[in-house]
C-alpha cells in the first residue's frame, strides 16, 4: 500500500469528521495499516465493511485524553504527513491486531446459514454458463464439483475466524455483539455499551 492512501485519509481527517478510507486493492492488511496511521494521529477504528468490491475502514475522532495528547505530539512531529512529509514508523506488532479486527469483522459479516444461501446461489450461477454452453451433465458435473467445495469454504472461515479471535483476546480485547447482532472485539480500554 503506497503513502498516497494514508496521505489523503490524513487530510480528510483534518475535518474532525468520521472518514471512510480504502487502499487501492482493499486488502486487510493495508486497511490495518491506515487503522495504525488513523490512530497515531487522533482518530480510532470504528468498523470495517465492503462497499462495491472494495473493504473500506471507518475512523472517527477518538475522545480519550491519551489518543488526543498522542495526536498533538505527532501532528507537531510529523508536520507534512498529510502531504509529502515523514510519517511516523509503523508498528507491524500493532498493524497485526488491527488486521485481525478487520478480518474477524470481515468473516462475521454473514452467519454460516448467510454464506450457504450465498454460496449456493453464487455457484449455481457459476455453473449456469457451463450447463448451456455444454449441456445437463457438463454444467451439472460442473456445479457439484463447486458444490462440494462449500464445507471446505465454510471450515476454512470457521478457521480464520478462530485464529484472529484468539490472537485479539491474547491482545486483551473483549467479545461483544454490536447492536446489528454483529459479533465485534472491542479493545480494552473500549466501553462495550458504545
Amino acid at each position: 500500500m503506497g503513502k498516497r492512501h494514508i496521505r489523503k485519509m490524513l487530510r480528510r481527517m483534518g475535518t474532525g469528521e468520521p472518514v471512510h478510507a480504502s487502499t487501492g486493492l482493499g486488502t486487510t492488511k493495508g486497511l490495518a495499516r491506515l487503522a495504525f496511521y488513523a490512530e497515531q494521529f487522533g482518530y480510532e477504528y470504528a468498523g470495517a465493511h465492503q462497499l462495491g468490491k472494495k473493504y473500506v475502514i471507518r475512523v472517527v475522532p477518538a475522545h480519550d485524553p491519551e489518543a488526543r495528547a498522542r495526536a498533538a505530539e505527532n501532528w507537531v512531529r510529523y508536520p507534512g504527513a498529510a502531504s509529502r512529509g515523514a510519517l511516523p514508523q509503523l508498528d507491524e506488532d500493532a498493524v497485526a491486531v488491527f488486521n485481525a479486527r478487520i478480518g474477524f469483522e470481515l468473516a462475521t459479516r454473514f452467519t454460516e446459514k448467510q454464506m450457504l444461501g450465498l454460496t449456493t446461489f453464487g455457484f449455481t450461477g457459476l455453473a449456469l454458463g457451463p450447463w448451456i454452453k455444454f449441456g445437463l451433465v457438463v454444467g451439472g458435473t460442473f456445479w457439484l464439483a463447486l458444490m462440494a467445495l462449500v464445507p471446505i469454504l465454510l471450515v476454512a472461515n470457521r478457521r480464520y475466524r478462530a485464529k484472529n479471535a484468539a490472537l485479539l483476546k491474547a491482545a486483551g480485547f473483549t467479545p461483544v455483539t454490536d447492536r446489528d447482532g454483529q459479533p465485534r472485539y472491542l479493545p480494552p480500554a473500549a466501553d462495550p455499551r458504545d
